[in-house]
């Protein structure tokens, strides 16, 4: 059986033309070689697999390449050309920093440096994973790199160029290698499959691009795994089952049953879910970034964003013409509220169902919230309109005694008025296109508990409508649930929102409005962090929703207590100036 050697081996690029998705940087190289332009320090950095240690041997190849093509390529069958592909040339060194960095194996180099070509016209280093080197070993190197001899080129190359000693970037050409793209990834393995001869369809070869993050080298280690998996028949289905990826099915599924606001169904296909094996975090990952796909497909001038197959960029496409950009907002912001709770969560599965829930009643709160506003809009008609109408009947009756038809058609206009005074009209609610919607910071509160819609008489009036009460409520009941509500933020080790709360008493005005006293941005930042939670707690203990609650900055001739640390230490140094000789003597901070 003969030995068997990985993709990433076989098809390591071995030209510049044959490299894949850095373009912008073979591009400069190629034209550096053709113009004699060639730096004598180059550093290669970006992510990991996507071809900086390739680059460097392909341009160390090049370099020395004694029959350069008319493309600016290495021909691959003179004598230094031939002795670089088999491994034993004289002229190219490579060195792996990560094993070879002291100072002894950087003086070691130097001395290798000194000695000139045997062959070709330059000698050229290749440094390895170059950050590895310790700071002794790169003050070492210093001096060889700014000044190398005419025919000695170093090409360094690292994943961490924010860990290289700044005096090293300075003397090196610095290339930055990009992620590369998911079409470029998904090309280049149908390009290999053929070759290879295995079967393949694109949907499969998009995950495989996807899983691999911008990474040539693991998209291939991949590729190889799942042709031994599916028996040369790299598809969909194969590479799910591989490599551990929710299916699309299921976010499709689960967005169908929150347009339906059908709460059951969503739980049962997370349930599903779960006992495939899929962690909940790695879930709501996913669905926020289906739901940013449905939002991309909203607009043709997005489209391009969506990176993934032509068969499921229809069905994005057919998806995203279902919803509405406010229900994808709001799921958005839900599903991402989630996943920061997610990590802290006792009861971590409760926190994705109480998000499902959410998502599934974002139309019912919409409505409510629309219904509301509309009430308060649409406040009661004028009365003294009516009544002046009828005032008016005498006066016309005196004028034209001798023509009784408008005596008789009057009343009738006046009931007409009356009637329509008493008739309410129906509610229209409009939906926002995706240009005209405004965020605003009167969002419906999707923390309430939702209640179970009723199907009573259309013609009844409902008897409770979500954010309709105004119950009145005196100053000391509503101190009582604005303490209550402080402890229960002591409790849970919100001392900073504790002590706004209690600081300063709040301020009750006759509009039901809250005026709390805030002693700098700092706590006008918190407050408004905490306002939705805070009213929510209000609101329904009190009974009225109207309460809001307004931040009052204090004067700044009133003395006020210190906030932070650093004001603490001003007011104890204006009481004892010997508190600062105590500081600097002991290297104390405000910490």
């Amino acid at each position: 059986m003969d030995n068997f050697i990985v993709s990433a081996r076989k098809y390591r690029p071995s030209t510049f033309e044959t490299v894949v998705g850095q373009q912008h940087i073979t591009g400069t190289l190629k034209n550096a070689i053709k113009n004699n332009q060639l730096a004598q320090a180059f550093l290669f950095c970006g992510p990991r697999g996507v071809g900086k240690t390739t680059c460097a041997r392909i341009l160390a190849k090049t370099i020395n390449c004694q029959q350069l093509t008319t493309e600016v390529e290495a021909c691959g069958v003179c004598d230094s050309c031939r002795s670089f592909q088999q491994g034993n040339s004289f002229s190219i060194h490579e060195l792996d920093a990560a094993s070879n960095n002291s100072v002894d194996d950087i003086r070691s180099l130097i001395e290798q440096v000194r000695i000139p070509p045997q062959t070709g016209k330059y000698k050229i280093y290749i440094i390895d994973e170059v950050h590895m080197l310790s700071t002794q070993a790169f003050n070492a190197f210093l001096k060889t790199l700014e000044e190398p001899p005419t025919y000695a080129i170093f090409i360094l190359a690292t994943t961490e160029k924010h860990k290289i000693l700044p005096t090293i970037l300075s003397r090196c050409q610095i290339f930055d290698f990009n992620r590369i793209k998911i079409e470029h990834i998904a090309q280049h393995l149908a390009n290999i499959a053929a070759k290879e001869g295995v079967a393949y369809d694109s949907d499969g070869l998009h995950l495989i691009a996807q899983k691999a993050d911008g990474g040539l080298r693991d998209a291939l280690s991949m590729f190889d795994q799942i042709v031994s998996f599916s028996n040369k028949n790299v598809n969909y289905q194969a590479v799910i089952d591989n490599l551990n990826i929710l299916d699309y099915d299921y976010y499709f599924k689960l967005t169908d049953a929150i347009l339906e606001e059908n709460a059951a169904s969503a739980l049962v296909i997370f349930d599903e879910i779960l006992l495939n094996g899929f962690d909940g975090n790695h879930f709501i990952n996913g669905l926020a970034s289906h739901f940013r796909n449905l939002l991309v497909g909203k607009d043709a001038s997005t489209l391009k964003l969506l990176e993934v197959s032509e068969n499921i960029r229809a069905r994005y496409l057919e998806q995203s013409q279902q919803t509405t950009v406010g229900l994808l907002l709001s799921a958005l912001n839900i599903a991402n509220q989630c996943e920061i709770n997610y990590r802290t969560s006792k009861n971590q599965r409760l926190q994705v169902e109480l998000a499902l829930l959410k998502m599934c009643h974002i139309k019912t709160a919409v409505q409510f919230s629309s219904a509301t506003n509309d009430n308060l809009n649409r406040q009661e008609p004028e009365k003294k309109k009516p009544d002046a109408a009828v005032t008016e009947t005498p006066s016309v009756s005196k004028q034209e005694p001798l023509n009784p038809s408008p005596q008789k058609e009057y009343p009738g206009d006046v009931e007409k008025v009356e009637n329509e005074r008493e008739t309410p009209q129906p509610t229209k609610v409009k939906i926002p296109s995706f240009k005209d919607i405004k965020l605003s910071s009167s969002i419906p509160n999707l923390n309430d508990v939702f209640k179970d819609k009723k199907e009573d008489d259309p013609n009844a009036e409902p008897e409770y409508i979500m954010g309709a009460e105004r119950q009145s409520f005196d100053y000391e009941n509503f101190m009582k649930v604005w303490h209550a509500y402080a402890d229960q933020a002591k409790a849970t080790n919100k001392i900073t929102l504790f002590t706004l709360m209690t600081a300063n008493a709040p301020k009750l005005r006759d509009d039901h409005k809250i005026e709390v006293i805030v002693e700098n941005a700092i706590q006008e930042n918190l407050l408004t962090i905490s306002k939705i939670e805070i009213l929510n707690d209000l609101r329904v203990k009190l009974k009225n929703f109207a309460i809001d609650l307004i931040p009052v900055q204090v004067e700044s001739n009133v003395v006020r207590k210190p906030y932070t640390n650093q004001e603490k230490y001003q007011a104890m140094l204006a009481k004892n100036p010997l508190v600062e000789k105590l500081r600097q003597d002991f290297n104390l901070g405000f910490d």
